[in-house]
């Protein structure tokens, strides 16, 4: 996918006050409007001047884009990083606009659409508008639950035009069990409304943190478990960390790397709860003196194995 220089498609440097930006659209939409530019590309320049003004005009998305620096090089491939766009509380609705293109739809799919995963964002007379934003939580806090506090960013405009950015800092229940893509609405934590009528809420989605251990998938959870050449082919009882507590696994003989042990219900916290897998994977020891070598050679010739037996050769 390619990366899209919002600024360099507008013309403005990347430090442009609100009414810098505002200029440089009104002067690129005259003239590029398909309906009275003589420009060969005109349609496809007046689509890209408008997405880029989408994102430049608004104080949320711009500084969620500022993340990502000046992007790669032309020529090369794009893609967000994981945690692109936590921390950022985000406001506004709209309907989708197939003429974005997927550089914005990959950034913006949910905050442009003034949604998140399963939660829209939708206007009500009378009511403050409701904000979104994504945070990144540890595995521990869906395991566990209980009050997390949470620093989020909240971008304005300043006096001079110029993209400024607050901290509001809340502390949250995280309910137990909690998915990735899973919302916690704080009622009332959106945007004031005009006049007397209620406020907005806040619909906060949950990513979780990349464990040096442990993989999430859905409910369960994975742990590669390297394991010794004589566990795995005479059968072991291994010590094995899980996210509650150290077990005693029981390695059964004959297993081999990729072998898939499952503990029920230690994955995260449901009715059911998750599982837990153990992939087996075999831990080769070093032969860095004469008498580890010493012993692969004896095993060698003690077992006539050839690992290639099924390529024929």
């Amino acid at each position: 996918m390619e990366f899209k220089d919002y600024y360099k498609v507008m013309g403005v440097a990347r430090d442009a006050t609100e009414a810098q930006i505002k200029q440089a659209y009104r002067k690129l939409a005259r003239k590029y409007h398909p309906d009275v530019s003589k420009e060969k590309d005109a349609e496809a320049r007046f689509k890209e001047v408008g997405e880029a003004y989408e994102v430049l005009k608004s104080a949320e998305k711009r500084a969620a884009y500022d993340q990502l620096g000046q992007g790669p090089r032309p020529g090369e491939d794009f893609r967000p990083p994981p945690d692109w766009g936590t921390g950022f509380e985000f406001s506004g609705a709209g309907g989708r606009d197939s003429a974005y293109s997927d550089f914005f739809e990959s950034l913006f799919g949910a905050q442009g659409r003034g949604e998140s995963r399963g939660t829209r964002g939708a206007f009500h007379p009378g009511r403050g508008e409701d904000h979104h934003a994504k945070v990144l939580l540890d595995l521990d806090a869906t395991l566990k639950g209980g009050t997390r506090q949470l620093s989020l960013r909240v971008p304005d405009i300043d006096a001079d035009g110029r993209l400024v950015s607050k901290e509001r800092v809340l502390n949250v229940q995280v309910p137990k069990g909690i998915l990735a893509g899973q919302s916690i609405r704080l009622a009332g934590q959106g945007a004031p409304a005009h006049g007397e009528g209620t406020p907005g809420d806040l619909f906060i989605e949950v990513e979780f943190q990349p464990h040096p251990w442990y993989r999430v998938d859905g409910r369960d959870l994975y742990l590669e478990l390297p394991v010794a050449p004589w566990e795995a082919a005479l059968g072991a009882t291994v010590k094995t960390p899980t996210p509650t507590a150290t077990v005693e696994l029981k390695i059964p003989s004959g297993a081999h790397a990729g072998s898939k042990l499952r503990l029920k219900g230690r994955g995260i916290p449901a009715s059911p709860p998750g599982d837990f897998y153990v992939i087996l994977q075999i831990a080769l020891p070093p032969a860095n003196d004469d008498t580890a070598k010493a012993a692969y050679a004896a095993m060698a010739a003690a077992l006539p194995f050839n690992p290639r037996a099924s390529f024929g050769v």
